[in-house]
């Protein structure tokens, strides 16, 4: 028994000294740089919302070279009916050919709806966290967008649990902070704010209120 303490114990050390050197190379913008230039397509999940939020990442999306983010994997609540129509009008706009397109669509259950509480939303973010292990960990993806829906918290988290554990490192979180979040952060924002490799503004007034938490906020302007 005392030895199988000591393997616990050992093991619970190692793990959260990696915790520590995880979001500290978050933080400081030293967790690997999205940015570096690849020779390979990177496996991509593309989060979406529900109005708003999916017109602004479809506009993202549709700069995306498909050759270099590719395959892409989009995630929608299950609920979201017209997120999926907008996402498959703007592939075949990208590659009418059906052989050729390279995307795939993945609902799971919407983490938090509109005006819910945020104590009944604790049960469903547990669902929709529970759902998504199974999906992050079979896609595997290099590359994981997305711009602030509740949906985005179970993925991402799930992603950066699967990294922590080295189950994949090469995972790299982009969030994008919606155009209307002019001087505070959304709450996905607030909430992920610690854990993903690139957080983006569109406006330079939440650069200064997030410099003092992270100090690689960068801020592009509206997309």
């Amino acid at each position: 028994m005392a030895f199988l303490s000591t393997i616990l114990l050992f093991g619970g050390c190692l793990l959260l000294m990696r915790l520590i050197q995880l979001l500290v190379s978050v933080r400081r913008g030293q967790s690997g740089s999205v940015l570096t230039p690849r020779t390979t397509p990177a496996r991509t999940m593309v989060v979406m919302g529900s109005g708003g939020h999916t017109a602004e990442m479809l506009r993202i999306v549709d700069r995306l070279d498909c050759e270099r983010y590719s395959p892409r994997q989009y995630v929608i609540a299950s609920t979201d009916k017209t997120s999926v129509v907008k996402v498959i009008e703007s592939e075949i706009r990208r590659e009418p050919d059906p052989e050729k397109q390279t995307y795939e669509i993945i609902t799971i259950p919407r983490s938090r709806d509109v005006h819910q509480s945020y104590v009944s939303s604790i049960a469903t973010t547990v669902l929709a966290l529970i759902n998504c292990v199974p999906i992050v960990l079979r896609a595997r993806p290099e590359l994981i967008l997305t711009n602030g829906p509740g949906t985005c918290v179970p993925v991402c988290l799930v992603a950066f649990l699967a990294r922590l554990l080295f189950l994949n490192t090469k995972c790299r979180i982009v969030f994008v902070e919606s155009f209307c979040r002019v001087r505070s952060l959304s709450l996905s924002g607030r909430i992920l704010l610690y854990i993903v490799d690139m957080f983006v503004v569109q406006w330079p007034e939440l650069v200064e209120k997030t410099s003092t938490t992270r100090s690689d906020i960068r801020c592009f302007g509206r997309l």
